[in-house]
């Protein structure tokens, strides 16, 4: 695993950039059915491979999570990237944020040295989806 840079690091190259409080949580936990995690996150510059590391360790936690299902890193431009993560009740849902992936948003030191602000984990509920591919022929 690549190492990543200190706070102090973080703060030396931008020192008008103060801490932040790592993620911040939006929206209502909802009633029982599917959810879903959105999770904007916006690298420093010079840390979006810091970033990438990040996403990829966040991957390898949900591989071994039986609740967390479609699960998708995304990139929107050099800085700019998102998370979208499926669940099938609130329970799904909470053993993500208790498991691995959680840890990783918990480590507040490790997302101000490699974010700009807070990661925003936008609670969503899923209204509708469709969960195959079309093309694909069931094995």
């Amino acid at each position: 695993m690549t190492p990543l840079p200190s706070h102090e690091h973080a703060q030396s190259l931008n020192p008008s950039s103060p801490p932040h409080e790592g993620r911040q949580v939006l929206g209502e936990q909802g009633i029982e059915g599917r959810k879903a995690f959105f999770i904007q996150l916006e690298a420093r510059p010079g840390q979006e491979e810091a970033v990438v590391q990040m996403l990829r360790d966040i991957r390898a936690c949900v591989e071994d999570e039986p609740s967390t299902g479609p699960w998708f890193a995304v990139r929107f431009s050099q800085t700019k990237f998102a998370i979208f993560e499926a669940f099938p009740d609130l329970a799904g849902r909470q053993a993500h944020v208790d498991g691995g992936g959680g840890d990783i948003f918990r480590d507040v030191p490790r997302l101000n040295a490699i974010l700009t602000d807070a990661a925003k984990v936008h609670r969503i509920d899923v209204l509708f989806s469709k969960d195959s591919f079309s093309h694909c022929q069931p094995s």
